[in-house]
């Protein structure tokens, strides 16, 4: 599983900043929010976003349905 040192190598330091900031480390974590919640994340834009949709699809994982 991707770990926050992989989030440093596709993510802007403010992207980056805003998962640590909800104590998201690792995909897996990621994958238990709904994009909702992920794009209300200060720091957190179309690209970062876009960036994390592909890292999560490429370990077969995704974003959870809105709770």
């Amino acid at each position: 599983m991707t770990n926050h040192s992989d989030f440093q190598k596709i993510l802007a330091k403010p992207a980056q900043r805003a998962l640590a900031g909800a104590n998201i480390e690792t995909l897996e974590q990621l994958s238990k929010y709904s994009e909702a919640e992920i794009m209300e994340l200060h720091g957190i834009g179309q690209n970062a976003f876009k960036k994390l949709q592909e890292a999560l699809s490429d370990n077969g994982l995704s974003f959870a349905l809105k709770k």
